[in-house]
């Protein structure tokens, strides 16, 4: 097993053939039709290719008769010859042209189809699985392999099918003309056969593991290009290029053995080919000689040699791109085939007008994995209308209590309710409207400023709009930009993470969910703004119940109830005061912020 740079190339296991092939084919069902009419006009092409040589024998015949009859005049059967054959190969061309329009088609169809689904399955699988692979890996099998499958189902699809007709087509024809030569011709198919066979055995490992190294490269690709500023600021340059260089090596290997010995097939068909070729020369010079076959019965008979090497040679490189598109299709059929969240039929809708915003932690216990536990046996109750501050070291599980709230993981045991249901009765889409949410890290899309107001809540009003970014001191900001509401983000766009984080602020506001969380909301901005945004918080907070997660634990000391964790559990709980006044690990945490 070749390695590059002492790194294994990951060849993996004999997969599944005919289960993806049969997959494609559930694609392929509702465009039939088409595929059928493409392939119809692919065997008219091809049987037209088949007649021509018949055609240019009959030329030859022609001359040889007038060279041995001066009398007879060959111009006329010779131009009429040549009309057939000019209608013969223009049939030919259009056919093909047609057939690589419907199928081109075809193609587009049942990739754009690939992405709907990929997408849509997207939007059905859990957290779990985008925390355990790379973004770059999943975009990858949207574009890379999907890209692959199209291309590669348009070249071989009809072309396989004219293929087989010529072969058959052009073997009826050598019999005809000459069973002794055509026996003759055939002796090398099998050689063929067994060449074709063992180098696509071979090489349908290292097809996959290209696919595969493909995908680990758009992931480093995507995370290095997304994490640009901090390399450039720890000076990680070289250690960057120096892995992207290893996964290159490491696909370089996998694509130049795939390659290689993909690109044997044609030299290895056209040798035998030539073989059968030069067997044909000989033994139809011997029977000319002989006086047993005319000229023009062999010059056909040559041609015809030719033409059956074709589609060996043909369905050689279908071979080819047939293992780079099931190998891509594996891929992306592995991906559609991942476990999914379970469906929510029957599950309850609540009103967001309607939700009161009591909340009960029951005796929670979640972990991301089941060798590591993370929450264990938590319990909490929240009066509508309370602001809950959850505090505690890095990697207490504070974030994690956000995430089982929203349902973004289903807790291992206990029960989370709002207003006495069940989250777990509740649709995710529905549990999602109660809560409006600020992360500590900041997202706007490419768009207008007013889409990315109103991505909460598609029917604000502009006075809606404003009185948010007023209330987050932001106004001024979007009144300076060219366009105001309309003025269009970009990754380009001249914005600082403090102004992003005050947008997604007021978009929450806009927003106006019953409930809130609040992570870290007001990590990017300074200290003078923060005190502005807290109060306008504090104000979007009247009313609602209320989940803050704050280090700085001097922004939630008017919070209802401040839940300290501490390896996955609530060791202390109450208000600022009375936790003060405990002197325990709350307070702790409280007066490190002003240690010197």
């Amino acid at each position: 097993m070749p390695k590059a740079n002492n790194m294994t190339i990951p060849y993996g296991k004999a997969r599944d053939t005919k289960g993806t092939l049969k997959k494609l084919v559930v694609y392929l069902k509702p465009h039939l039709k088409w595929i059928i009419i493409a392939i119809s006009l692919s065997i008219i092409g091809t049987i037209s290719m088949i007649l021509g040589p018949k055609f240019l024998g009959d030329i030859t015949k022609y001359t040889q008769k007038f060279v041995a009859d001066n009398s007879y005049n060959p111009r006329p059967d010779i131009i009429r010859t040549a009309i057939i054959l000019l209608i013969l190969y223009a049939t030919s061309a259009i056919c093909s042209y047609f057939s690589g329009f419907f199928m081109t088609g075809v193609t587009q169809k049942i990739t754009n189809k690939m992405r709907g689904d990929i997408s849509l399955k997207i939007n059905t699988l859990p957290f779990s699985y985008f925390d355990s692979r790379s973004i770059g890996d999943v975009l990858s099998r949207v574009t890379n392999d999907i890209d692959m499958i199209g291309q590669n189902l348009n070249q071989s699809l009809s072309q396989v099918i004219a293929a087989i007709i010529q072969f058959i087509g052009v073997f009826v024809m050598m019999l005809v003309l000459s069973p002794t030569m055509t026996l003759i011709a055939v002796v090398t198919i099998p050689l063929s056969l067994i060449l074709l066979i063992i180098i696509v055995k071979v090489s349908q490992k290292y097809f996959r593991a290209q696919q595969k190294a493909l995908g680990q490269l758009n992931g480093h690709i995507e995370e290095a290009y997304a994490g640009q500023n901090v390399i450039k600021a720890f000076n990680q340059e070289d250690e960057e290029y120096a892995k992207f260089d290893k996964m290159n090596v490491t696909l370089k290997y996998s694509a130049w053995k795939s390659q290689f010995l993909s690109s044997m097939l044609m030299p290895l068909m056209s040798f035998v080919g030539n073989i059968s070729y030069l067997s044909i020369c000989v033994v139809g010079g011997l029977l000319i000689l002989d006086g047993r076959y005319g000229l023009e019965i062999i010059q056909t008979f040559i041609q015809y040699t030719r033409q059956l090497n074709q589609p060996m040679q043909q369905v050689g490189q279908m071979g080819t791109i047939m293992q780079q598109c099931i190998a891509a299709s594996e891929r992306v059929f592995d991906f559609l085939n991942e476990t999914e969240m379970p469906k929510e039929e029957n599950k309850l809708v609540l009103e967001p007008k309607n939700v009161v915003g009591n909340v009960i932690f029951d005796n929670v216990n979640f972990g991301y994995t089941p060798e590591r536990q993370i929450i264990f046996n938590f319990n909490c109750s929240v009066k509508a209308g309370q602001k809950i501050a959850i505090v505690g070291p890095t990697g207490a599980g504070k974030t994690t209590i956000v995430n089982l709230l929203m349902r973004f993981y289903e807790t291992n045991s206990g029960n989370i309710l709002i207003d006495g249901v069940n989250t777990k009765d509740i649709t995710r889409q529905n549990v999602a409207k109660l809560f409006g949410m600020v992360l500590q890290d900041t997202w706007l899309f490419e768009g207008t400023l007013r889409d990315n107001l109103t991505f909460g809540k598609k029917d604000a009003t502009d006075e809606e709009i404003w009185t948010a970014l007023k209330a987050c001191h932001i106004d001024h900001f979007v009144n300076s930009l060219p366009g105001n509401l309309d003025y269009v983000f970009s990754e380009t766009a001249n914005v600082s993470a403090g102004q992003k984080q005050l947008l997604t602020i007021a978009r929450t506001m806009i927003e106006n969910a019953p409930m809130l969380i609040l992570d870290e909301a007001t990590s990017s901005v300074d200290t003078r703004t923060e005190i502005l945004i807290q109060k306008a918080m504090d104000k979007l907070m009247e009313g609602r119940t209320s989940f803050v997660i704050a280090h700085r634990l001097s922004t939630i000391k008017n919070a209802d109830l401040i839940l300290v964790l501490k390896d996955g559990n609530v060791i202390e709980q109450g208000n600022h005061e009375t936790l003060l006044a405990k002197n325990g690990f709350y307070a702790t945490l409280y007066n490190s912020q002003f240690a010197l």
